[in-house]
């Protein structure tokens, strides 16, 4: 009787202690330190805990008001002979869809490591913890305008890019995405900058990282910004992209004559250019028919009404081999439309060659170089961006004197 007395004490002792047996459910449960101070200089405390048995483990921190601020929760954990180990920075995630991660403020805490396993069992341990001296600001991303919402990426020069502004009041590390309608791709624009508490300001204009015109749909902006001390903000809001694609356009024709002529006499050059692109070119400048002097410019002609435009504008052109005159190649220049200028969109304005349209474009240039012949072509120029089919149908003309 006396040995079965024992042996039942020795075993309620065993299963008693902590550590002993590897079925005890949750033990050596710790933290590293009585108070963390962050200070933004990389300071943690560490919670280890270990498990004997397979259980899903949840480790909070509750304040003094009652209020829970979840590390990990209902994580699997398997029997180990090794600790667990969780670096706590003072910083906690929320619920809050803005305030994504927070520093906790000053005060008394309580760590607690809670377990469970299959068979109903339960443990839960509990630890204090004082934080101090993180009173300090919130990230924030503030004053976040789009302008405008809906951009059209065509190279046209109207809404082919968005401005984005926002405010920080604190010094961040950024990071800025663009997320497809169906959720599927992610194409970040910033990536772990840090910029300083000031008005901020980006662009996007359509297009992937690598310069791929993104198709027609809603897409959503994000600005994450996360402060020395980890606590992140998130931003997000939805811009359309409508009417995108790259402007193309081909000379399918050229033709001079006459190609033998006396000084001041005019040639005429004719051609015809068409969309083969998508999206619909915009186009202005004198228009077909209009008569150039070889002393003249398109950009000082009509009191300099024609000169160059910033906004993606296509003109066809016509050059000289050995043109050094002002400075400017395809001295003359045509809108590429095929409308007399008062049925152009803005009437003597500018026009659009929509997309598989083709223009009928006839130019004359009065040749008063005096040079026994020269050697004229044709191309395509996007003012502000480049020429497009250079050199084309090149041509001599002979001039008599």
């Amino acid at each position: 009787m006396k040995r079965l007395i024992t042996l039942c004490l020795i075993l309620l002792l065993a299963s008693t202690l902590p550590g002993c047996g590897s079925r005890s459910l949750l033990r050596d449960v710790s933290v590293s330190t009585a108070v963390l101070r962050p200070t933004n200089g990389g300071e943690t405390a560490t919670i280890s805990y270990a498990v004997g048995q397979l259980a899903r483990v949840s480790v909070y921190l509750q304040g003094a008001d009652g209020t829970r601020y979840m590390l990990r929760e209902n994580e699997t954990r398997r029997e180990s002979a090794d600790v667990y180990t969780l670096r706590f920075d003072g910083t906690a995630p929320t619920t809050d869809p803005i305030l994504l991660r927070r520093l906790l403020p000053a005060g008394r805490y309580t760590v607690i490591v809670a377990a469970a396993a299959d068979d109903g069992t339960s443990a839960t341990v509990e630890r204090p913890l004082t934080i101090e001296d993180s009173d300090v600001p919130l990230p924030e991303i503030a004053d976040l305008v789009i302008a405008p919402m809906s951009i059209t990426p065509n190279a046209d020069g109207i809404d082919d890019v968005a401005e984005i502004t926002y405010r920080l009041p604190v010094t961040a590390t950024v990071d800025i995405t663009v997320t497809s309608p169906d959720g599927r791709e992610v194409y970040a624009l910033v990536a772990n900058e840090e910029q300083e508490p000031i008005l901020q300001r980006t662009f996007w204009n359509g297009r992937t990282p690598d310069g791929r015109v993104l198709p027609d749909g809603i897409y959503t902006y994000t600005i994450r910004a996360q402060d020395r001390y980890g606590s992140t903000v998130r931003q997000q809001v939805p811009i359309t992209v409508v009417g995108a694609g790259q402007p193309e356009a081909t000379i399918t024709y050229s033709y001079m004559a006459p190609q033998s002529i006396m000084l001041s006499e005019v040639f005429t050059v004719t051609m015809r250019v068409k969309n083969t692109g998508t999206v619909p070119i915009r186009t202005y400048g004198p228009p077909s028919g209009y008569e150039y002097s070889t002393q003249q410019v398109f950009s000082s002609i009509e009191n300099e009404r024609y000169a160059a435009k910033s906004g993606g504008f296509w003109r066809i052109g016509v050059d000289w081999d050995s043109n050094s005159g002002a400075g400017k190649r395809y001295p003359f220049r045509w809108a590429i439309s095929p409308r007399p200028p008062e049925q152009w969109k803005v009437p003597f304005v500018e026009d659009l060659l929509m997309p598989g349209e083709e223009a009928l474009v006839i130019g004359r240039i009065k040749v008063e170089q005096q040079e026994t012949k020269m050697g004229f072509y044709t191309g395509l120029i996007q003012d502000g961006v480049g020429f497009f089919q250079d050199k084309t149908g090149r041509t001599i003309i002979k001039i008599g004197f």
